[in-house]
């Protein structure tokens, strides 16, 4: 019998920089009942990860400021970090799921909440207790 998932059990690192969006973006990932933690940057976001071992999946757009985007984020975490799972959003058409390291997702913003949160479930799930 599989046991029961619960998606408190995994955090997820939102990081967008347009305060709405990530304002947002936070309050999905918190609906769904996972653990949520908010950077502005890939900067801000790999200091998180370096501190919160229980973070299980990254949640990022690409555009963002700083020596970082999010694509080269979700790869220093996919070298880093290799059991986090990885979901990029980009409003930009030129973004494709190629772009994203092996075992990613990729969503065109506007993304549909359900989906991203269908996702992160169905990771969230298959993860070992």
């Amino acid at each position: 019998m599989a046991q029961a998932f619960d998606p408190s059990t995994f955090a997820v690192l939102v990081v967008e920089d347009d305060p709405l969006l990530l304002l947002d973006a936070v309050d999905m990932v918190e609906q769904a009942g996972f653990v949520a933690y908010e950077a502005r940057n890939a900067e801000e976001a790999i200091r998180l990860l370096e501190r919160h071992p229980d973070i299980r999946l990254l949640f990022t757009d690409v555009e963002m400021p700083g020596e970082m985007d999010g694509l080269k984020l979700a790869q220093a975490v996919r070298d880093r970090w290799p059991p986090v799972w990885i979901i990029v959003v980009s409003g930009h058409g030129a973004v494709t799921l190629a772009d994203v390291p092996p075992g990613g997702q990729f969503f065109t913003k506007p993304y549909a909440h359900d989906a991203i949160i269908s996702a992160m479930k169905i990771y969230a799930s298959s993860m070992p207790l």
